[in-house]
């Protein structure tokens, strides 16, 4: 469902807002005071307040069932309606916020209890999370992390047949703001044959898309390729912090353990799959030599329109920094045109073997660095590996993060043509 891109709002700091016009309206779970916990919709600097409309009667039919289920305390129920409630709710809310609704004088009468300012309200994990997995769908940076280890065979044979990934710890998703605890662990130092224990010496973020599941499937049914994307509630952004010292001397035989589990912080607010679908485009082309995908994971419509054109972006801001009074610096800029794999080619791959997903499962995309310095989501890679440095303004080097360190990630969606529309931010700062 596009909405027009002349379309603006009575809430007026929605017209022209860098992430939350009236074009996006996306869902999460908010409080203010002592208030309880309950849905909202972003729509510019304020939270509309699902429950306050619902009590007012701004709601019927579709859209009121739809809304009931996203004024709770999680999204989970709403995420299992699909794309049939998330339709009715984005349909009536366009309508309800449009600067020319045919409530907007009763609207704007009940403004204080149906608006609440962003700034003064606090921002919750959108849904609980079941099960999390995180995938390893940016080529550049598997092929970037690869030449570090196997220089000469960056990329193992499976990459280009599988939509590699591994289970995570949901128990440890915080949202947006939260501190990072520097995590504890097993290192094995540079020659040296016993291991030692200790603070993570070598940590790092990754620039990542939430992938959120809508309707999930029984278990021991798949979900097939065409229809993947009606399982697709919508996205987010994610940090999957990473101790690279520790994950060096755990990940073989079976791959991440203690040093991605720690912390995997999220951005608070879920742009549906209906607000992005002005930004769909084809998946890039794969390059010449590379295998077909197997037929399981090849749909035409897929190809044609499964990917989407997000610009992502990473910065850093120091202790140092904002003693200083310094704005953050941007690291690097990349977009999801770097997956390999489309979100739904990772969604079938991960139920194909008869695996249950559920309303509020997470996936993350993994690492999207593109191809040249500036693009690269991880400091791993900036620094390669930590032989070289990241100059700061303040005159700060960093090779991997410290103390104090705030790590902020921002995505936006544009188009000719279009409103753009973003993600809001996704913050942490690490704390010893």
């Amino acid at each position: 469902m596009n909405t027009p891109a002349h379309s603006r709002s009575w809430v007026t700091s929605a017209n022209g807002h860098a992430d939350f016009p009236l074009q996006n309206l996306p869902l999460g779970v908010f409080s203010r005071g002592d208030s309880a916990r309950r849905g909202g919709v972003a729509i510019g600097d304020s939270i509309f307040d699902l429950q306050a409309a619902l009590a007012a009667g701004f709601f019927n039919g579709a859209a009121r069932g739809a809304a009931e289920a996203a004024s709770r305390d999680q999204l989970n129920d709403f995420f299992a309606l699909g794309a049939h409630g998330r339709r009715a709710l984005r349909s009536e809310l366009l309508h309800l916020l449009d600067e020319h609704s045919p409530q907007r004088a009763r609207l704007q009468a009940s403004s204080k209890l149906l608006l609440h300012p962003m700034s003064e309200c606090q921002l919750h994990m959108p849904a609980r999370v079941g099960d999390y997995t995180d995938f390893y769908v940016g080529i550049h940076h598997a092929m970037n992390v690869g030449k570090l280890f196997r220089p000469d065979n960056p990329l193992l044979p499976n990459y280009k047949y599988v939509p590699i990934a591994y289970h995570g710890r949901a128990s440890t998703l915080c949202v947006s703001g939260s501190p990072v605890k520097r995590p504890d662990g097993q290192t094995l130092p540079p020659d040296q044959d016993v291991p030692q224990f200790g603070p993570c010496k070598r940590l790092d973020y990754e620039l990542e898309m939430g992938v959120w599941v809508g309707p999930g499937n029984p278990d021991g049914e798949p979900i097939g390729i065409a229809d993947a994307q009606q399982h697709i509630a919508g996205l987010c952004l994610l940090n999957d912090w990473s101790a690279r010292d520790l994950q060096a001397w755990e990940y073989q035989p079976l791959g991440p353990f203690l040093s991605k589990s720690f912390a995997t912080t999220l951005s608070p607010w879920v742009v549906t799959a209906e607000a992005l679908a002005p930004f769909r485009c084809p998946q890039p082309a794969r390059p010449e030599g590379d295998p077909q995908p197997l037929p399981y994971l090849l749909d035409e419509a897929d190809q044609q329109g499964g990917a989407l054109d997000i610009e992502l972006e990473v910065l850093l801001l120091t202790r140092q920094m904002k003693a200083q009074g310094l704005p953050a610096q941007v690291l690097a800029r990349s977009n999801t045109l770097n997956m390999y794999w489309t979100v739904a080619q990772m969604l079938t791959h991960h139920s194909v073997n008869g695996c249950k997903l559920q309303p509020g499962d997470l996936f993350g995309t993994g690492t999207l660095s593109g191809p040249q310095p500036g693009q690269f989501g991880s400091l791993l890679e900036m620094t390669e590996g930590g032989k070289h440095t990241v100059e700061l303004p303040s005159g700060e080097v960093r090779r991997f993060l410290e103390d104090g360190d705030e790590v902020i990630l921002r995505a936006r969606c544009q188009r000719e043509g279009q409103v753009s529309i973003g993600f809001g931010e996704c913050r942490g700062v690490v704390v010893g």
